[in-house]
């Protein structure tokens, strides 16, 4: 790729530019070390800062699908056929590649998804630990020495399932591609990413520079295309050993469904209406730079997003006013420009969700306390047409308003009162989700107690939003199950297998045989 300097703004034509220069030969699925373009439905590429579309590729269809898998069957058999240190030389040499490329997919992801540039930075260099973290691990996957009655020496290997195929949304293609490639290809699978159909041009470029570091042909693959046509033939073909899916319930469901069938395993990673607590005690300056950062970066399309504020009652007023003149402050633009700190909605599908939830939770009782007119900059600009929210707090967001429980996905928050812990943690587990939350307060043994009791895969003290690849992740009930991270997440990517000696003749079982 060419393009190694960011341009200085957005359009439709800048991310057709930095397509082409990354994919010279045009979009499509890699498969087996090279970028292949697609024979099905052309699918259209809109650019999201500006509401054109920008490019368009061909879907892969039955034919490709089948193609990706054959590459990625042959491909588990050479990864894993190597050892733990010669995966974890050449995964070395993967986190080394996209460190040095890391300007260049910021630009990539930033250009074709509308991702503010400095948020793209940072995840670029997350990616490259991703692979500097389990290539740590790829040499130490050891089994047990299990004691038994009798003469046996007993003991367990774990073993790769072979195929993995990660199904990743639209709101970080590049981090999620890595947060579900890193871990199986440590553990001796080949990987297929199933990226969205909307934003998969980073994925693509991740594994071809992750090819050119050294990982053989076929151990690394992605699926571009649609979900009905390719993502349906790999969660179902029993070539697959696991599948791992981020996205929302209702797919994530159907997705493992139709894995089950097939008698595939399915590891989900799902949506999440998270609680932010913040009571009267708290340090209120940093609860509320905390609060503007949960909701608001990415603007707000994050599973994790802190999108339900609830304030102990006497401290409420002033804690919501805090929040909505910061929101204010935040500098909204072009994703191209260093200083921009919120984006817009990355695909036009979910810009009108986004917005209609909105007017449901005012319609619901909740009172508006942000603006909603979009600054000069943009709506006197190329910009006007783009997928743009302001960021958005609603007061007065009971449990009788949609916004309670329903998922936005975008710079939307609700805020209400509580009185009581009991009824703070008792709102905050007032929902089918558990995938994050958070306590502000300087009371120690409440911030433990609240902490163990809120139902969340993970929490926060004091703080909010930061993860890391060496810790667990994941969340319970409807947010979904399993862990996508962390050291025991090499479990969930290998099985265990027994293996029995016996360590003295045994004389025959049948007395008939005896002799």
């Amino acid at each position: 790729m060419s393009i190694t300097t960011a341009p200085t703004s957005s359009s439709a034509a800048t991310a057709k530019s930095v397509l082409d220069a990354a994919f010279p030969n045009g979009l499509g699925a890699f498969v087996d070390g090279r970028v292949a373009t697609g024979s099905g439905d052309s699918i259209t590429l809109t650019a999201a800062a500006t509401g054109e579309p920008f490019a368009t590729y061909a879907d892969p269809g039955a034919e490709g699908a089948n193609a990706i898998l054959e590459s990625s069957t042959a491909g588990a058999k050479v990864w894993g056929a190597l050892n733990g240190f010669e995966r974890a030389a050449i995964l070395r040499n993967v986190s080394r590649a996209v460190e040095q490329h890391a300007e260049e997919l910021a630009i990539l992801e930033s250009a074709t998804t509308g991702k503010p540039i400095r948020d793209a930075r940072v995840e670029a260099a997350k990616v490259a630990e991703m692979f500097g973290y389990y290539a740590g691990w790829a040499d130490k996957l050891t089994g047990q020495t299990i004691p038994v009655p009798g003469n046996w020496h007993t003991y367990t290997e774990r073993v790769a399932w072979g195929v993995v195929v990660a199904i990743t949304p639209w709101n970080a293609p590049m981090f999620t591609a890595g947060w579900n490639s890193a871990a199986p290809l440590a553990a001796g699978n080949s990987v297929i990413i199933k990226p969205s159909e909307f934003t998969p041009a980073s994925s693509v470029r991740l594994a071809q520079i992750a090819h050119e570091a050294g990982l053989p042909a076929g151990v690394f693959n992605v699926a571009a295309g649609l979900g009905q046509t390719v993502g349906a033939a790999l969660t179902t073909d029993r070539r697959v050993g696991k599948v791992s899916f981020i996205g929302s319930v209702p797919t994530g469901r159907r997705v493992a469904v139709a894995a089950a069938q097939a008698g595939i395993p399915a590891l989900l990673e799902l949506g999440g209406k998270s609680a932010n607590i913040v009571f009267a005690d708290a340090d209120l300056e940093r609860a509320a730079e905390g609060a503007i950062s949960a909701i608001f970066s990415g603007a707000g399309q994050s599973c994790v997003a802190g999108s339900r504020l609830l304030v102990e009652r006497s401290v409420h007023a002033r804690f919501v006013e805090m929040v909505a003149a910061k929101a204010a402050l935040l500098r909204v633009g072009d994703p191209l420009s260093a200083d921009t700190e919120v984006g817009p909605i990355i695909t036009p599908q979910q810009f009108a969700t986004v917005t209609s939830l909105i007017e449901a939770g005012v319609d619901d009782g909740g009172r508006r306390l942000t603006g909603a007119t979009l600054p000069e900059s943009l709506s006197g600009s190329a910009l006007k047409g783009g997928h743009w929210v302001m960021p958005t707090l609603l007061d007065g967001v009971t449990p009788a308003n949609r916004l309670e429980t329903t998922e936005v996905f975008g710079p939307v928050v609700g805020a209400d009162a509580f009185d009581t812990e009991a009824e703070a943690i008792a709102r905050a587990n007032n929902t089918n989700f558990g995938l994050a939350g958070a306590v502000w307060t300087s009371d120690v043994s409440r911030a433990h107690h609240v902490a163990r009791e809120v139902k969340a895969g993970t929490f926060w003290i004091n703080s909010y939003k930061t993860i890391h690849v060496a810790v667990p992740f994941g969340g319970f009930g409807d947010s979904g199950h399993g862990r996508s991270s962390g050291p025991g997440v090499l479990d969930e990517y290998t099985q265990a297998k027994a293996i029995w000696v016996p360590t003295r003749a045994a004389g025959s079982p049948f007395p008939s045989l005896s002799y």
